[in-house]
């Protein structure tokens, strides 16, 4: 019987020595006030391999913008009116509301909203759009090759570049990865700052004379020629070609469906509210 209290009043006190032994702090590195850094705050601070000097550097610069914020914001609190500050907490209570409900709704939407836009459907938006969609700028369609001119299948080049036929396809394969820059694929409509970067003799001072729809030149440098034809050209505040539009109007009925699914999505959540009397107006 005594053997028994003996156990049981040892571990009693090991219980209690452990009890009133104080929890391990982790190990600080600076403080302001009250406030603490510890070096758990700092362990994925420096990268792998950075060296000891530029590690201090790093650490020391994290360790002054700490100190500096929270002395800060320790003057902050001291010194801005209490209306101030009833300003401020409102703000962060909604600014943590809208990240919460944005996260919240683009979530729904992402996991709900339809993506498969048809043909036929842009098509009918941009007819029935196409007054709000004119162009910035001029739009070109053209085909271009920057070669030597001493390459020895110039003339051969030059002749099928200008009668451009798609039975060709196999010869502009074999030949166009000799060129120092080409683009062959003129139903594709660029913009002049485009031209200007990959024909860099073309600016706008000079742009009107090579320009032109319809038109078709070699320019000659040093060394290499360029052979250049400007298929068709649609000038600024005119309506933009529906091809050239189509990445833009795919965004703006994908953005319009997540609009319309947001506010049903509003609705529905409001409604079932009121119905299951969590959500009602005191009159």
């Amino acid at each position: 019987m005594q053997k028994g209290f003996y156990i049981i009043g040892l571990s009693l006190l090991l219980f209690s020595c452990n009890y009133f032994k104080p929890e391990a702090k982790p190990e600080s590195i600076a403080r302001v006030g009250d406030s603490f850094l510890y070096k758990e705050d700092i362990k994925d601070l420096v990268a792998a391999g950075t060296s000891k000097q530029d590690s201090v550097l790093i650490v020391k610069s994290f360790i002054d913008r700490w100190a500096t914020q929270k002395l800060l914001i320790e003057a902050a609190n001291l010194n801005l009116n209490d209306e101030k500050k009833i300003e401020f907490d409102n703000l962060i209570r909604q600014y943590k509301s809208d990240l919460y409900t944005k996260a919240y709704i683009e979530e729904i939407v992402k996991t709900t909203v339809d993506t498969v836009i048809s043909e036929k459907e842009l098509k009918e938006y941009y007819d029935n759009n196409k007054e709000n969609f004119r162009t910035n700028g001029t739009l070109v369609q053209l085909r271009y090759i920057n070669l030597p001119k001493d390459h020895p299948k110039f003339s051969t080049i030059r002749s099928k570049f200008l009668d451009f036929r798609k039975s060709d396809k196999k010869f502009w394969d074999t030949y166009q990865i000799q060129f120092k820059n080409s683009a062959l694929n003129d139903s594709v409509w660029v913009e002049l700052n485009e031209v200007y970067r990959k024909l860099p003799f073309i600016n706008p001072d000079n742009q009107g004379k090579y320009i032109a729809e319809g038109i078709s030149f070699e320019k000659p440098d040093s060394l290499n020629v360029y052979l250049v034809k400007i298929k068709k050209t649609i000038n600024k505040n005119e309506i933009s070609p529906f091809v050239y539009l189509k990445p833009t109007l795919q965004q703006v009925i994908l953005n319009r469906r997540k609009l319309e699914l947001i506010k049903k999505f509003e609705k529905e959540i409001t409604d079932d509210a009121i119905k299951n009397n969590k959500y009602e107006i005191y009159k």
